[in-house]
């Protein structure tokens, strides 16, 4: 067996567990990965940002397909104890598995310019109508990596997080997205005027889900849903401000038919994302 790393003190070990800082990952552009899920997805569609593996022998005895993964992307498993593991880990009960990955944000102008090149050309959009998420200020990590695991299962094409909203590289934002981080581009740090107007120039139809919108069927029964939409979703307690909605072509909600007193963010987000992959899937099939 290879070395043993199992000082949990060393600096090795405190450079990981230093990843859990918003302020250290920004600085170093890489972060902390934890789990087997999430780090056979990196391995699988980004094996080339893994910098470090490390892993106890029992994780690796117990998932024999991540250790191939790792060899085949030459990347050699650093064996740890579980004392180190813990230390390294941000969750209270470790996986076995942690691994460091350079962070590989897109530009907001790369994440348009696609569409907005065909819509130029008069060409139908690449790769069907497009959908985009935009999050303003859309600060919880558990809603933030569920609304980017949302967007790709519904075969989203990229999430916009605005400058005010968490980091996607946040540990908690990462564990939630359950390794969909690696699926589709995540942008970061643009104002949510500037994502807007790019996606409007690209030929998106802006929606804004918020209360005071119109009830998510009649949207959809009025077509808005068909063609290519970015959607707008705001912060979890104060939503989006009159401004942010002004700058959309429509408000939209998701009604709420039983007792409910409201709904969480990134439930209402699934619902509506879907809701475009359901209309766009749709109106290509008439």
């Amino acid at each position: 067996m290879p070395e043993l790393l199992e000082n949990p003190r060393s600096a090795r070990v405190r450079a990981v567990a230093a990843l859990s800082k918003k302020d250290v990952r920004q600085t170093s552009g890489v972060f902390l990965l934890e789990g087997p899920q999430a780090v056979s997805e990196a391995l699988a569609y980004r094996p080339g940002l893994l910098q470090d593996l490390f892993a106890t022998p029992t994780a690796v005895e117990r998932h024999p397909d991540l250790a191939a993964a790792a060899e085949a992307a030459g990347l050699e498993i650093v064996f740890v104890t579980e004392d180190v593991l813990q230390v390294m880990a941000d969750t209270v009960t470790p996986q076995g598995v942690v691994a460091v990955c350079e962070q590989f944000p897109t530009s907001v102008k790369d994440v348009f310019r696609g569409v907005a090149d065909d819509v130029a050309a008069g060409l139908p959009a690449s790769g069907g109508p497009g959908l985009v998420v935009i999050l303003e200020q859309v600060r919880d990590p558990g809603n933030a990596g569920t609304i980017i695991r949302a967007a790709d299962s519904a075969g989203a094409d990229a999430v916009v997080l605005t400058g005010r909203s968490v980091d996607p590289y946040n540990p908690k934002v990462v564990r939630s997205t359950t390794g969909s981080l690696f699926h589709l581009p995540v942008s970061v740090g643009v104002e949510l005027e500037a994502a807007v107007s790019r996606a409007r120039a690209a030929g998106y139809t802006i929606l804004a889900a918020d209360i005071s919108g119109d009830d998510l069927p009649a949207v959809r029964a009025d077509g808005m849903l068909d063609g290519p939409t970015a959607w707008v979703f705001g912060n979890e307690a104060r939503g989006l401000t009159e401004a942010d909605l002004a700058l959309a072509d429509r408000a939209v909600k998701v009604p709420i038919y039983g007792l409910a007193e409201s709904m969480n963010l990134a439930t209402a987000a699934s619902v509506c994302l879907y809701e475009s992959a359901f209309a766009q899937r749709s109106a290509a099939q008439r």
